[in-house]
C-alpha cells in the first residue's frame, strides 16, 4: 500500500511542473508511438526492424554504462531466428511473466557465449531494458522498472516494498504493484488527465491507461520534487491545485514576453507593480560584505529558464545588463530555488510574514573584477578547485618561479590539465586566458609546427612562425606580467627536435639571451615572464623514458591522487552517496595494492579526477558504472594483462559495489 495523502501533494508539484517539462519528455509518448507503428514480429531482417521500431527510445535503451539496443542488433546478426523467438516468448502474454523475463534472460546469455566476438563484456539484457520493451509493445499494462526512480517512490509513498538494486524479476514485479497503485490515483485525477490530452500531439501514444503518465510522475518525485525537498503546497500556503495555476498564469503570460532575453520594455517595472519582491529579500550580502541587488528580473528570468521558456540553446548563461551582474543560471540550478521562491510569493500574496529563507547561495553574482576586467583568481581559489593541500601548492608555487619551467607528472586521472591551468590563473591573480597558451606534443609534432618553418602558399611556400614563436612573441610586449605556455603530454614528443636551439634558451639562467634562428637567421630569445608548465603521465609504457636534456631544464612535480585531501573529502560528503564511498574506498585499496605492485609503483595508481564534477542529483550508478566499465576496467586490464586472478578479483569487488550492501 502507498501513502495516498503523499502522492497527493507530489501530484500538486507534478501539474505546476507539467506544461513545460511535458517538451523534455515528450519523446516517451513518441517512442511508444513509432514502436507501435514500425514493430513487425514477421520482418525479414529482425535486426533492422528492431532497431527503426526503437529509433526514437533515445537514452531509454542506451545509457552511459549499458547498451541494451546495440547488444540486440548483433545478436541478430549473429542469429536472427533465436533473436525473433525470444521476442516472441518475451510477448506473449498466456505465459507467466517472471518466467518470461527470465528465459529472455537466459537465452541472451547463451547467445553472448556462443557468438561472442571478444568484445561483447556484457549482453545487457537486464530487467530494466527487458521492462522496456514489455512498455513498448503493452503500454497499457507495463512501465519501465528503474531501480533508483522505484527506490525514491516507494521511500516518499511509504509504500510496504523495498526495491533490491540486485535487478531481480521479483522486485520488478512487486515495483509493478506499486505502480499500479499510483497508476490508479492517476487515472482519477481528470485535471491531470485532461492537462495531458492537450499536450500530446499526433506523434505521441493517446496513453489511455495513463501508464507512461505514472512513469513519468515516478521520474518527476525522484529527479525533481525529492531534490526541491517536497513542496508541500498546503503548508506553503497554496490550497489548490487550481489556485496554483491561476495564481501563475499572469506571470506565465509576463515571462513569454520576455522569452527572447532580448528588448523587454516595460517588463522591469510590471514584474515590479505585480509581483514585487520584498526589500528584505531584494537586499543581499555576498561574504565579502559588498551589498548585491536581487531584482525582480532577478527572480522572473530564473523562473523561465527553469519553467523552459528559453530555448535549450539559450538557457545555460544569461548576462543580466539591467543589473550589471553576470548570472549563471541553469534549469537545475534554477529549479533548486523554485521551492523557496514559490514559499516567498505564497507568504506576499497572503500578506504574511515571509519565511527565514537564505536564497543568496542560488545565485552567483559578478565576480570581483581583476586587472583588465578580467575575474580575480587566487591561492585560495586554487585550492578549493584542486585536490592539493595548501604545503604542496606553495612547493608547486615556488618550482615554477625559480626554475621557469615544471613538469606535473602523474597517474592518469590525478589531475594535471586541470592544475596546470588553475596554477595559471592563480599566479596571474586573475582568469586572464589571453596569457596561456596550450598545446598537446605528439610523435610527429616538429620544429616546424613549434617554432617556425616553410609552409605552402600558393604555388610556393612561405616562412610562417610557430605557436611557441608566436606566444613569445607577445609575452616579450608585457614583460610585467607573467605568461604560460602548458604542453600536454610533453614526453610523447622529441625535444630536441621539436625546440631546436630554443632547449637551451628556456633554461633560467638563459632567458633574455639571443640565439640566431636557423630558418629565420634572426636573433630570438625566451622572456624571463614566459612559464612553462608540461604534463606527463607516468603510467604510459608505451613511452621511453625522458631524456636527460630534458630533465636537467624542468622541474619535475608528482601529483598523487587526491581522494584523501580535505578539498575531496568535502566533496564527497556533499555528494551524500554510499554506493559512491563505498565505489571511493575500494579505489583507495586498489591503489595501496596497485602502488606496493613491483611492476606498477605509485605512478600508476587511479586518480581521483575520474570521480570528480558531480552534484548530488547526477551522482547515479549508471555514471559512476561506466566510470567503472569504460575508464577503470580498461586500465587495469593493461596493467595486469599477465595476471588475470588479480584482474578477475578486482573486476567482481568493482562491480560489486552496485550490487546489494
Amino acid at each position: 500500500m502507498i501513502d495516498i495523502e503523499k502522492l497527493k501533494l507530489v501530484l500538486a508539484g507534478y501539474k505546476v511542473y507539467f506544461p513545460n517539462h511535458f517538451g523534455d519528455e515528450k519523446y516517451k509518448w513518441e517512442a511508444v508511438q513509432h514502436f507501435q507503428a514500425h514493430w513487425d514480429i514477421n520482418a525479414e531482417n529482425f535486426g533492422d526492424m528492431f532497431k527503426q521500431a526503437t529509433g526514437k527510445t533515445l537514452n531509454l535503451l542506451a545509457s552511459g554504462y549499458a547498451y541494451p539496443r546495440e547488444m540486440i542488433t548483433r545478436f541478430a546478426k549473429a542469429d536472427d531466428k533465436a533473436v525473433r523467438q525470444m521476442f516472441c516468448d518475451l510477448f506473449d502474454e498466456s505465459k507467466d511473466l517472471a518466467e518470461r523475463v527470465k528465459a529472455f534472460q537466459n537465452t541472451s546469455a547463451e547467445i553472448q557465449v556462443k557468438y561472442d566476438d571478444g568484445t561483447w563484456k556484457n549482453h545487457y539484457q537486464n530487467t530494466n531494458a527487458i521492462s522496456t520493451y514489455l512498455w513498448l509493445k503493452y503500454p497499457d499494462k507495463y512501465y519501465i522498472y528503474r531501480y533508483e526512480l522505484f527506490r525514491d517512490a516507494a521511500r516518499e509513498l511509504s509504500a510496504d516494498y523495498t526495491p533490491l538494486r540486485n535487478g531481480s524479476v521479483e522486485t520488478m514485479l512487486r515495483g509493478f504493484a506499486m505502480y499500479d497503485e499510483i497508476c490508479e490515483v492517476i487515472s482519477y485525477d481528470g485535471q491531470l488527465r485532461q492537462m495531458l490530452t492537450d499536450a500530446l500531439t499526433d506523434s505521441c501514444y493517446s496513453d489511455p491507461a495513463m501508464k507512461t503518465a505514472t512513469m513519468d510522475v515516478g521520474f518527476y518525485l525522484s529527479r525533481f520534487y525529492l531534490e526541491k525537498g517536497g513542496t508541500n503546497m498546503e503548508e506553503d500556503g497554496l490550497e489548490s491545485d487550481a489556485k496554483v495555476v491561476n495564481w501563475m498564469g499572469p506571470l506565465v503570460e509576463t515571462l513569454i514576453k520576455m522569452g527572447g532575453g532580448g528588448k523587454r520594455p516595460d517588463v522591469h517595472e510590471r514584474i515590479q507593480k505585480d509581483y514585487p519582491v520584498s526589500e528584505t529579500e531584494r537586499e543581499k550580502r555576498n561574504s565579502n560584505g559588498t551589498l548585491q541587488v536581487l531584482n525582480d528580473i532577478d527572480w522572473a528570468r530564473n523562473y523561465l529558464v527553469y519553467e523552459g521558456f528559453i530555448s535549450k540553446e539559450k538557457r545555460g548563461f544569461w548576462e543580466l545588463t539591467d543589473t550589471g551582474k553576470s548570472v549563471v543560471m541553469t534549469k537545475k540550478l534554477a529549479g533548486k530555488i523554485f521551492a523557496k521562491w514559490i514559499r516567498i510569493k505564497a507568504a506576499e500574496r497572503k500578506h504574511q510574514p515571509l519565511p527565514e529563507i537564505d536564497i543568496t547561495p542560488y545565485y552567483t553574482y559578478r565576480t570581483e573584477q581583476g586587472e583588465n576586467g578580467y575575474p580575480k583568481y587566487s591561492k585560495e581559489d586554487f585550492l578549493k578547485a584542486v585536490y592539493m593541500s595548501e604545503a604542496k601548492y606553495d612547493v608547486l608555487e615556488m618550482l615554477l618561479k625559480n626554475k621557469k619551467n615544471v613538469i606535473l607528472q602523474g597517474a592518469p586521472g590525478v589531475g594535471k590539465t586541470f592544475t596546470a591551468k588553475r596554477l595559471a590563473y592563480a599566479m596571474m591573480g586573475g582568469k586572464d586566458d589571453s596569457r596561456i597558451e596550450m598545446v598537446q606534443f605528439h610523435q610527429n609534432y616538429s620544429y616546424e609546427d613549434f617554432i617556425m618553418g616553410y609552409r605552402p602558399k600558393g604555388d610556393g611556400f612561405e616562412l610562417t612562425n610557430g605557436i611557441f614563436f608566436r606566444f613569445c612573441e607577445k609575452a616579450e610586449k608585457h614583460r610585467e606580467k607573467p605568461y604560460f605556455f602548458i604542453i600536454d603530454e610533453i614526453n610523447r614528443g622529441n625535444m630536441s627536435k621539436i625546440f631546436g636551439e630554443l632547449l637551451m634558451l628556456i633554461e633560467r639562467d638563459y632567458r633574455g639571451t639571443e640565439a640566431t634562428l636557423a630558418y629565420s637567421g634572426k636573433p630570438f630569445s625566451v622572456p624571463e615572464n614566459l612559464y612553462i608548465i608540461g604534463m606527463m603521465n607516468t603510467a604510459d609504457r608505451s613511452l621511453a623514458m625522458i631524456d636527460y636534456a630534458l630533465r636537467r631544464r624542468f622541474s619535475f612535480f608528482e601529483m598523487e591522487p587526491g581522494f584523501g585531501t580535505d578539498g575531496f573529502t568535502a566533496y564527497q560528503n556533499s555528494l551524500d552517496n554510499e554506493t559512491f564511498n563505498a565505489l571511493v574506498g575500494q579505489i583507495q585499496g586498489l591503489n595501496k595494492e596497485i602502488a606496493d605492485d613491483p611492476s606498477l609503483g605509485r605512478g600508476f595508481c587511479i586518480g581521483h579526477s575520474y570521480f570528480c564534477g558531480r552534484k548530488p542529483g547526477e551522482c547515479t550508478n549508471d555514471w559512476m558504472c561506466s566510470v567503472v566499465e569504460f575508464d577503470i576496467l580498461p586500465m587495469l586490464s593493461e596493467y595486469w594483462f599477465d595476471e588475470p586472478t588479480k584482474l578477475q578479483r578486482w573486476e567482481k569487488n568493482l562491480h560489486g559495489v552496485f550490487h546489494d550492501q
